[in-house]
Parts: structure tokens; C-alpha cells; sequence
């Protein structure tokens, strides 16, 4: 596999076709490089923290190639990549191989690599010195016995007191200056691939009432800079309802994938439902999969009549076939019942400017919005008829025209939004 830091670096696990990863690359991009190959690259685990998955970093370990690929929790990109056993990889750089299954690297095979660098730092906890340069750091077994500026690789020739030169035990590969407050950069042009990528959404909303929603895209450009090459180009769109389809590609562009639905569980809920059931015509979704979103049209009309935000949190059902969806929807809260009693003025004053996003948990919201005595409905997804789906139920909260899809850890894996009183209108003010 082809890791890229600040400078090329091939690693290529034994008997794996190369991939090319990069730093700042979405997990979804990361694991559909794997699944490419998953005739060969076996033992792919996925890590994550169940209850909180904004604390820890989400993991993906290569249990028998030696590699960790850690992304960071809230843009989920790539930011570290860990090679964590050295003799099944072959480490190539600058067209020098310094690692390979049948030599392990030393501590001079590093120096003339890579050349110089400041003496290495010493882990008193793990008896472990590290080197580092720019978006790469390798990390040495410290004899114990050794003095301890020998162990830190002092020596002019980077030799132990005995003669012999350390083995390096693992490397890193990251963005910045330092492994410990690392940060992944940007989605690298190279890895658009032709697609549309999503800075940030603002869900359009007048009173009570949710129009659409404004998109600020990022998407590669055509013109290119004899310095520079390619450039990254930022577009703002909108996506109303009432939209007609071709309004909503010249905005977004074509869809990753068209769905049309075959059922919906969700009409026993509605009022006239009765009425739904004589419809023959199937509504059908435009999937965007790299916006974290989908639209559904009507089946008769071909207008946008629903839109959904995806959070894409580990342990939902839908987790990487999305990107997240950076979304803020502005809500105007009823006061809590404290602030009512607090309030010596208007108690049916209401809180304007309480943002939701996709790192909002269910339990900032709940109490101002949903009655104690209103039940969700349980929502429990499938692939196919005989399957289960092994995340569990999530549930689903009504708030005027909106429903948040809540996991059992209380954050919110969706947002739907949708026309209350069903009329399908532009919000430029064409009635329809």
C-alpha cells in the first residue's frame, strides 16, 4: 500500500495489491480501498467507543498486516497510520527500501535514509526512544541496561554500547509537526475522484416552518494552474421543497445512486393514511452519498417532498455508506419548565437560536421537545426480509416538521425534514 505523509512512503504488506492512502482521506474512501481487496487483506477490525464515539478516535486495525489506521472522530479522516509490526511490511522511500519482512530497519539504516534529525526522545513507561521528522516518527526498544545516552540515540553512529544499532519496533505516519496533537488535513484534491464533497449545510427554516436547505460545496475544478495544478473550488447551492428534479441536479449534481422505495413503514402513522394506500406509484431517493444526505421526490409531481441529513455514526445501521453531513439546523426552543418558573415576563417566550448539528445528543434536546408522556416509534432497519440488523432499533422523535432518529447512545443519527401540511411549493413563492 502506497501511505502517503508530508513525503511518499510505499508501505506494502506482504502479498497485498497496492492501495494508495493518504492523509485526510474519508474512512468511507479508506474502506472501499479495502474491500477491493478483500480476497487478500484479511483480519480488518473496526474500533470504536459504543457510548461515546466523539472521545475516542475511530480505528480501523489490519490485525495481519500490521497496520492501524486511526481517523479522527469528528471529520472522520485520516490522520495517523501505524505500522505496528514491522516484519510484515515493506517500506520503500525515495525509491530505498529500508524495511522488508527479511530485514527489519536499525537505527543507522533509518539515519541513512532519511538523513539527520534531532536525538531521540526516551518513554521511561514503555523503555522506548522515538525519532522523529516531519509526519513520521519510529519508535525503538530501549535496553534497560543501556546508559542512557546511548539509549537516546546520541551516538554519532546511532550504536548501542554493545556495537549493534536498535531495530525500529514501529513507525508512524501523520499530518503536522507532532504525533501526539495531530490533526488531519483537508480531503486532498486527489481523493474528489470527480465528486462533490459538503463544507457545511444550513437547514432554511421561517418560523415553525423548514423550506430547504443551503449547501456549501467543495467539488475540484476544471482549470488548472501551472504551479498548482488542479484547484478546489467552493459553490453555494439550495435545495427547496417543491424543487423539480432537474433542479436539483444542475444543484448537486447526479446522485451516487437512485433508491425507490418499495414501502413505507412510516404511513400507519399519518392521518390519512387510508388515502396513501391508493397510491401505485413508488416515490424514489437521490442518494449523495459523499454530502451525507438523500432527497426524496414524488412519485407524481417529481418534486423534492423530503430531505435527509445523515450523521454517520459507528453502530448505525447506514455507518459508511455516508460521510457525515455538517449540518446546522436553527431551532426556537419552548422554554424548560425552570425557565418558565425563573421568568417573571412573557413565560411563553421561546429560546431563539439553539443550533442542533450532527455532534448534538438527544438529551440536550429531548425535554424542550418532546412531551414525557409522547412515545418514539421504533425504527428497526434490514437489509432483506431474513436479515437482522445487528446495531439494534433506533427510535424516532416528531418535532413540527422535522424527525430526529435517535441511537441508544442518544445521538442523532438522521434528520428528516419534510412539509407538515403535505402542499409541495417552492420557497421562491410558486405555489404547487
Amino acid at each position: 500500500m502506497m501511505l502517503s505523509p508530508t513525503e511518499p512512503v510505499l508501505v506494502e504488506a506482504v502479498g497485498v495489491p497496492r492501495g494508495t492512502l493518504h492523509m485526510g482521506m474519508a474512512f468511507s474512501q479508506v474502506v472501499h480501498i479495502l474491500q477491493q481487496q478483500f480476497r487478500i487483506i484479511k483480519g480488518v477490525q473496526i474500533i470504536y467507543n459504543e457510548q461515546c464515539p466523539l472521545d475516542s478516535d475511530l480505528v480501523i486495525l489490519l490485525s495481519e498486516d500490521g497496520i492501524r489506521l486511526s481517523f479522527d472522530s469528528s471529520s472522520q479522516r485520516l490522520k495517523v497510520i501505524e505500522v505496528t509490526d514491522m516484519s510484515k511490511v515493506k517500506l520503500t522511500y525515495c525509491g530505498s527500501t529500508f524495511c522488508s519482512p527479511e530485514v527489519l530497519p536499525t537505527r543507522q539504516q533509518i539515519d541513512d535514509c532519511f538523513g539527520a534529525t534531532h536525538p531521540g526522545e526516551y518513554d521511561a513507561s514503555q523503555q522506548m526512544f522515538v525519532l522523529h521528522f516531519r509526519g513520521l516518527s519510529f519508535s525503538f526498544l530501549a535496553d534497560p541496561k543501556c546508559k542512557l545516552d546511548a539509549a537516546l540515540g546520541s551516538s554519532p553512529t546511532g550504536q548501542l554500547p554493545n556495537g549493534s544499532s536498535p531495530l525500529v519496533s514501529r513507525m508512524a505516519i501523520y499530518y503536522g509537526n507532532s504525533l501526539a496533537d495531530t490533526r488531519p488535513p483537508p480531503l486532498p484534491l486527489c481523493c474528489f475522484g470527480n465528486q462533490s464533497f459538503l463544507e457545511g449545510l444550513e437547514v432554511l427554516r421561517e418560523g415553525d416552518t423548514t423550506l430547504g436547505v443551503r449547501l456549501t460545496l467543495l467539488t475540484e475544478a476544471y482549470e488548472t494552474s501551472r504551479l498548482s495544478g488542479p484547484i478546489q473550488k467552493k459553490l453555494t447551492r439550495s435545495v427547496h421543497f417543491g424543487d423539480s428534479v432537474q433542479d436539483v441536479v444542475w444543484a448537486l449534481g447526479s446522485p451516487n445512486k437512485v433508491f425507490y422505495k418499495e414501502e413505507d413503514k412510516m404511513k400507519i402513522h399519518a392521518q390519512d393514511s387510508h388515502r396513501l394506500l391508493a397510491a401505485r406509484a413508488s416515490d424514489y431517493f437521490y442518494n449523495y452519498f459523499t454530502l451525507g444526505m438523500d432527497v426524496l421526490f414524488d412519485a407524481q409531481r417529481h418534486v423534492v417532498k423530503k430531505i435527509v441529513l445523515q450523521s454517520n455514526y459507528p453502530g448505525h445501521f447506514n455507518f459508511q455508506q455516508y460521510y457525515r453531513c455538517p449540518f446546522r439546523l436553527r431551532l426556537r426552543l419552548p422554554p424548560t419548565p425552570e425557565q418558565r418558573r425563573a421568568t417573571l415576563v412573557d413565560v411563553a417566550s421561546e429560546d431563539d437560536g439553539h443550533v442542533v448539528t450532527a455532534f448534538t445528543k438527544w438529551d440536550e434536546l429531548q425535554e424542550r421537545l418532546v412531551k414525557a408522556s409522547e412515545r418514539p416509534v421504533v425504527l428497526n432497519r434490514t437489509s432483506s426480509t431474513n436479515t437482522t440488523n445487528p446495531f439494534g432499533s433506533t427510535y424516532c422523535y416528531g418535532y413540527q416538521d422535522i424527525i430526529f432518529e435517535v441511537m441508544r447512545n442518544k445521538h442523532i443519527a438522521s434528520v428528516t425534514l419534510y412539509q407538515r401540511n403535505g402542499r409541495l411549493h417552492r420557497a421562491k413563492g410558486t405555489a404547487s
